[in-house]
C-alpha cells in the first residue's frame, strides 16, 4: 500500500511549508475516517474512532509508504482530487488559510491519495514527477 502526497511547484512555498502542507494532507486523509465521540460530562470529545478499510490497516501496520510529487497549477492540483473522489479512494484536499504565506489568500496547496494499492493509485497519480 502507498500514499501519495502531491504538492504544488507554481506557489514556490518555502520547503518548511512545503512539508507541513504535505503533512497536513496527509494526517488529514486518514483522520477523515475517523470521528469523534463525546463521552465527558461537559460535552468535550475524549475519544477518536478510525474506521479501517483493509488498505489503511495494511499502510498503517506496513511501511507507512509515501510518494511526494508535484503539479504546477491549482487546476491540475484539483483535477487530481477530483479524480482520486471519482474512484473512491481515501484522499483529502488542503487549503492554507494565507497567514504566513500566500498575501492572505485562502490557496489550495496540497492533496493526498490514499493509503491504497499502488497500481489503483497510479491511474490518477502516475504520471506526475517527484518532487
Amino acid at each position: 500500500m502507498k500514499q501519495v502526497i502531491v504538492l504544488r511547484k507554481d506557489l514556490n512555498m518555502r520547503k518548511g511549508k512545503m512539508v507541513a502542507q504535505g503533512a497536513h494532507a496527509s494526517m488529514k486523509a486518514i483522520l477523515d475516517q475517523g470521528v469523534f465521540k463525546e463521552h465527558t460530562l461537559d460535552g468535550i470529545p475524549n475519544e477518536f474512532s478510525l474506521f479501517m478499510s483493509p488498505e489503511m490497516e495494511a499502510w498503517l501496520q506496513g511501511r507507512f509508504t509515501k510518494i511526494c510529487v508535484s503539479v504546477d497549477s491549482e487546476e491540475e492540483l484539483l483535477a487530481v482530487y477530483q479524480k482520486a473522489e471519482d474512484a473512491d479512494l481515501v484522499c483529502s484536499l488542503i487549503q492554507d488559510a494565507g497567514l504566513t504565506e500566500f498575501g492572505g489568500v485562502p490557496t489550495y496547496t496540497a492533496v493526498a491519495v490514499g493509503p491504497a494499492k499502488p497500481e489503483v493509485i497510479d491511474k490518477i497519480t502516475g504520471h506526475l514527477k517527484l518532487l
